[in-house]
């Protein structure tokens, strides 16, 4: 087993709660989530928001809530070779249900297949509704900056009050 995955970083003020499957060696390293520098996701959500790209990591947790935004991972611990989702074996999942049932948020984003893909086995539901996005890895370089942020967009509609 690898080391307990991060707890959700999910302000009360979040209507949107972004699932990513189980964080990589380098956001270990970094202490955050989406901690590979190659990683699109902070660069994508700051274009989203129309704000700056957040650095450090109290400038992404400010981000976040500043933006509605929670962040959290679908897997509390696993069997993982290095970042390979697809290597992923004895799965330990998170109440992420519990945390939408006691929380503002509207809707759920997976952030890729794989994540989306591990919390169905959970075969359980949530009470808003979610979304299978594609991954901002930089191993999927089918999509660019621009398609991600086409698909990603959606959650926007989350955002207004």
């Amino acid at each position: 087993m690898g080391p307990n995955a991060f707890p959700p970083c999910c302000a009360p003020n979040a209507r949107v709660l972004i699932l990513g499957s189980y964080p990589s060696p380098l956001s270990f390293e970094s202490g955050f989530y989406y901690g590979h520098p190659r990683n699109r996701f902070w660069p994508l959500m700051a274009r989203l928001m129309g704000r700056e790209t957040p650095v450090t990591v109290p400038e992404k947790r400010l981000f976040l809530r500043e933006s509605g935004l929670g962040l959290w991972d679908v897997l509390q611990n696993c069997d993982i070779k290095g970042a390979s989702d697809a290597s992923i074996r004895n799965p330990i999942y998170q109440p992420v249900e519990l945390l939408v049932a006691r929380s503002n948020i509207q809707a759920v984003f997976f952030n890729g297949t794989q994540a989306h893909r591990l919390f169905l086995r959970r075969g359980i539901s949530l009470s808003v509704p979610s979304f299978r996005m594609p991954s901002t890895s930089p191993a999927n370089a089918a999509f660019s900056m621009e398609r991600l942020e086409k698909e990603w967009s959606t959650l926007l509609i989350f955002l207004k009050e």
